[in-house]
């Protein structure tokens, strides 16, 4: 999967990112920056060579600690719900191959993201791209609690199935705010706009349907 050395990033790569990117469009991604990002990001860096000629492709792949790299269309769509700005602080939970981040980053976020796993979280500190990216912040712990230190957030993103929307995360929210997360069980989860107004209250969008992996309490070490 991730590597500590650079790879190559040649005109194959380049030209399948732009078939990725049209791929997107057709499928209803709008926001031209969200698709100027994942056409930057060099998806295949962060999977295992052996997956380099389907990186590509509109599709999940599994990653170290069990867990997954999401679908592109499922990052890009996440993304467009955020309304990213540059400069928005971001918390993000589930670092996992930091892909998402990177998508975020690319965009101008500074990204305050938490990894339960601590072989991901480990794995992705030896990762070469990420240090193109100093507007990435990683912390290891549990994502459920939010990270009440650097609070208040300009826009929260959960990138696993929530049982139910995690009131810290919401509490870390700016007024204007908004958080995207996928809610449900294993069977399947609704995508979740929450915007908070100045005066804090909170509104609910239930949107598309969904598969992630599940967003656990605590750490695993």
């Amino acid at each position: 999967m991730l590597h500590s050395k650079p790879r190559e990033d040649n005109y194959l790569h380049k030209g399948l990112r732009k078939q990725l990117v049209q791929i997107l469009r057709e499928k209803g991604i709008k926001d031209e920056r969200v698709l100027s990002a994942i056409e930057a990001i060099p998806r295949h860096f962060f999977l295992d060579p052996a997956f380099e000629r389907i990186a590509y492709e509109d599709r999940a792949f599994p990653i170290t600690a069990n867990q997954t790299i999401s679908q592109p269309y499922t990052v890009a769509y996440q993304t467009q719900l955020l309304e990213i700005k540059k400069f928005d602080k971001v918390l993000e939970i589930g670092t996992g191959s930091a892909y998402q981040a990177c998508v975020l980053a690319e965009m101008g976020a500074t990204v305050y993201s938490i990894e339960r796993q601590r072989a991901l979280y480990d794995f992705v500190g030896q990762f070469f791209f990420i240090r193109n990216y100093p507007n990435i912040k990683r912390f290891y712990g549990d994502g459920y609690l939010g990270l009440p230190t650097y609070a208040p957030f300009d826009k929260v993103i959960v990138t696993a199935a929530a049982p139910y929307v995690p009131p810290k995360l919401i509490e870390q929210l700016k007024p204007g705010g908004i958080a995207v997360i996928p809610v449900g069980d294993d069977n399947g989860q609704k995508m979740l706009r929450i915007t908070k107004d100045a005066e804090g209250n909170i509104k609910e969008e239930e949107l598309g349907d969904f598969m992630f992996v599940p967003m656990l309490q605590g750490k695993n070490k």
